[in-house]
């Protein structure tokens, strides 16, 4: 049997008691008569979607000049993050040589240094050099659902590990010239950050933006209360609520398994690749979300605490404080939360 690739199911219309998001879709409330005024954007940037929910009805040209303010931010990351256009500042430290370091924008370093240090905290289970292995077993852009065999993982050996970069106040050292550095699983997350850090210098304030699942929550919703999210159930027959959280003035990211895969001879082969062992996650844990000051940091520690699994990213993220919330699959199909001390203390 080859394999079979997983698609989602089509999105029915719902209407919850709380923003639904998870680790790669967003649906909005459905406002009643009687709710507040809010004023919502929405646009399409990074390769996803974006929407911002801002409380109260802003005129005209209030909202022209919020949405300026969000897709110039995001244009910005963008710039500075994509590996999809050549002309950014990542895929040019990428076609470096590697030898001497490359001077980087403050921007593109911020993102690097945290991403380097989470992975460091993590034994390098969060790899920003991962993307070809990503792309080997068939999640880059050809979308290739055969894995790699053993020859071309041997093959890739040399370009993977965060050891092979060296992060200094004067740029970017790469062991050589075909390591390559990705930040997919930070930089649309550092984007929700930079566009409401802009929102606020703009002087907006209550609201919530996201991008691609992705959400930063400020101030109160329309009706003066915590804004409420609700984290996915892990099934993919269906989309419903398993959980819903407040969110005030924090970060939330949420990844998951559950979506991207696809099988081959009855196994899952999942988008998740544990640098450690260059292969895909097998372990249970269905989906990881951590709630954070910054958006980056809670969308790279979900990514990073799925890759560790139920155990060990459990562990590590109470060793850490972290917040974070866990789906376990068990072997009857049914699904067991657990959740750090930090979380439970935010509910």
């Amino acid at each position: 049997m080859g394999p079979r690739e997983q698609g989602p199911p089509p999105l029915r219309k719902m209407i919850l008691p709380a923003l639904f998001v998870g680790g790669l879709f967003y649906v909005t409330l459905t406002r009643q008569p009687d709710e507040p005024a809010q004023t919502v954007l929405a646009g399409e940037a990074l390769g996803t979607t974006w929407t911002l929910k801002v409380s109260g009805a802003l005129s005209g040209d209030r909202s022209d000049q919020l949405r300026a303010a969000v897709e110039q931010a995001l244009d910005d990351v963008d710039r500075s993050m994509s590996t999809y256009r050549e002309d950014s500042e990542l895929m040019g430290v990428n076609r470096s040589e590697g030898i001497e370091p490359v001077a980087l924008t403050p921007m593109l370093h911020r993102v690097l240094a945290e991403a380097l240090d989470i992975g460091y905290a993590t034994g390098g289970a969060f790899d920003v050099t991962v993307a070809p292995l990503v792309n080997a077993f068939g999640f880059g852009p050809d979308k290739r659902r055969v894995p790699p065999d053993a020859q071309t993982l041997a093959s890739l050996a040399p370009k993977i590990g965060a050891d092979k970069l060296e992060l200094t106040a004067q740029g970017l050292t790469k062991a050589h010239s075909e390591v390559e550095v990705d930040l997919s699983a930070i930089a649309k997350a550092y984007a929700v950050d930079l566009v409401v850090e802009r929102l606020e210098e703009a002087g907006a304030e209550n609201l919530l933006m996201e991008v691609g699942g992705e959400i930063v929550a400020r101030g109160v919703n329309p009706r003066g209360e915590v804004w409420r999210l609700g984290i996915e159930r892990p099934s993919e027959t269906e989309r419903t609520v398993h959980e819903v959280v407040s969110l005030k003035d924090a970060a939330m990211a949420t990844s998951g398994d559950y979506r991207q895969y696809y099988e081959v001879d009855g196994q899952r082969v999942s988008h998740l690749i544990d640098p450690r062992t260059a292969a895909p996650i097998t372990h249970a844990l269905a989906s990881v979300t951590v709630i954070a000051t910054r958006c980056s940091t809670a969308d790279a520690w979900a990514t990073a605490l799925s890759i560790l699994g139920p155990e060990e990213g459990l562990d590590r993220a109470e060793a850490l404080r972290i917040p974070a919330y866990f789906i376990v699959r068990q072997d009857d199909g049914s699904f067991e939360s657990r959740s750090t001390t930090a979380f439970k203390a935010l509910r």
